[in-house]
């Protein structure tokens, strides 16, 4: 059993680091356009965050290596996207984005581990505080996945939900799901059974209206509401699906 956790456990941080290397194209863009254009932060901040939390949940757990690793990933691979994001920025968005940084990474983030480490004594006691923490952010997290799928059934397209993105989230969520039963570990199960799920619904959404293209006149008004939509994929995450789309 050890052997087949462990198996897994493997080939689950290759697909999250897929994941988490999603975002390479459009930060490419980043780069070469000098400017961040009209994307949003949020969701590299957010996943910061979250990928920081796991880790710490993932060294504070008996025999969490395998989830510390992929997110140990996870925050270099966060930071700098964010570290493009203060470089490229416009100075509101640069500010802005700083202090998100402040808010989220640096101040929850610390304060969970001082509360964690200071308050809850007890280690068992400590990796269920931290676990519910984690899962409660990732389940959060799973509003982006859902304004994908708000946007392919309005514009009856797939041109803002890309299709490989889809693919690896769904895979992503599978994996880490069976992971978390043969670990009993409900606090990776509850985030990524809810992964897996919406990942199937986008497959079939997916499979649905493949063949249908957007008007340009619906395409703007979409992509308009989806700058005000971004949050965040995960456990990896759930990221990025409509920054992937507008690449």
């Amino acid at each position: 059993m050890e052997a087949l956790l462990f198996f897994i456990g493997v080939v689950g941080n290759v697909i999250s680091v897929l994941v988490f290397a999603s975002p390479i194209k459009t930060f490419w863009r980043i780069v070469k356009n000098g400017s961040t254009e009209g994307f949003e932060p949020s969701p590299y901040v957010v996943t910061l965050l979250s990928s920081s939390l796991w880790v710490y949940y993932g060294i504070t757990k008996p025999d969490g290596f395998l989830v510390a690793t992929v997110n140990g990933v996870g925050i270099v691979l966060e930071a700098i996207y964010v570290t493009l994001f203060l470089i490229y920025a416009a100075p509101s968005l640069r500010a802005k984005t700083a202090i998100l940084v402040a808010l989220l990474d640096l101040g929850i983030f610390g304060a969970v581990v001082l509360v964690t480490r200071l308050v809850v004594i007890e280690e068992t006691t400590r990796v269920i505080v931290i676990g519910a923490i984690c899962a409660c952010l990732n389940v959060f997290m799973y509003g982006s996945p859902l304004a994908a799928m708000k946007t392919v059934i309005a514009t009856k397209s797939v041109e803002y939900m890309p299709f490989f993105l889809s693919f690896f989230l769904f895979l992503n969520g599978g994996i880490w799901t069976v992971y978390a039963v043969l670990d009993r570990d409900i606090f990776l199960g509850i985030p990524n059974g809810i992964g897996f799920f919406l990942g199937t619904i986008q497959l079939v959404l997916y499979m649905i209206y493949m063949n249908t293209k957007v008007s340009k006149h619906s395409g703007e008004a979409v992509e308009g509401r989806s700058q005000q939509q971004r949050l965040l994929e995960p456990d990896g995450a759930c990221r990025h699906d409509e920054e992937e789309g507008q690449t």
